[in-house]
């Protein structure tokens, strides 16, 4: 069953909880391939996102659109990290955010239905997904705080330090939206720090 494709989701999930090789083979059976092409929509607004996504290769972001018809960022995503609109998946109601690939990737998904039956069969894989949850939580309040309290410059100085390849591969507008600030400010906060470098 552990493919090369799903090497990277065995040591992610092993990291996490101790599971036989009984067990990983059962939750990898839950699990399915998807390819995606770079500008796909796997999640769009008014549609249920049926599927939590486990990046094995690839970029996504997820975002909406404000009442000015600006795009808003709300989470990024690469390889060894997860992606839904989660209140849409959790819920089972229609989704309020685009999830689009910023790459071709490829991902490992399970659907909402196939997750409870595993979690019900096994409290190792139900303790798999409340730590997931936990730390989505608390990377959230992290994010939340960070916006009340940091300035734009410490913000993006900040992301740069905890997550610089992520950094690298992201559109500057998409980014510059994480962030909550134009692309132009993003632009003149990189340059300043280029011209205090040299």
């Amino acid at each position: 069953m552990a493919t090369t494709t799903f090497d990277s989701l065995i040591q992610h999930v092993q990291k996490r909880v101790s599971l036989t090789e009984a067990e990983l083979a059962e939750m990898l059976s839950y699990f399915s391939v998807k390819n995606i092409k770079k500008k796909q929509f796997i999640i769009q607004p008014d549609f249920v996102a049926r599927h939590r996504n486990y990046i094995v290769e690839g970029a996504f972001r997820a975002y909406v659109i404000d009442e000015k018809g600006e795009e808003r960022t709300i989470q990024f995503a690469i390889e060894d990290w997860w992606i839904s609109d989660y209140n849409s998946y959790i819920y089972q109601q229609p989704a309020t955010m685009f999830v689009l690939a910023l790459e071709d990737s490829v991902v490992l998904r399970i659907d909402h239905d196939q997750e409870q039956r595993l979690k019900a069969a096994n409290h190792k894989f139900e303790t798999f997904f409340r730590i997931m949850a936990e730390r989505s939580s608390a990377f959230m309040q992290r994010r939340i705080i960070s916006n009340l309290t940091q300035s734009a410059e410490e913000r993006y100085t900040d992301f740069l330090e905890k997550y610089p390849l992520v950094a690298q591969r992201l559109p500057q507008y998409a980014l510059a939206s994480y962030l909550g600030m134009t692309t132009e400010f993003l632009s003149k906060i990189r340059n300043n720090k280029v011209r205090r470098k040299s």
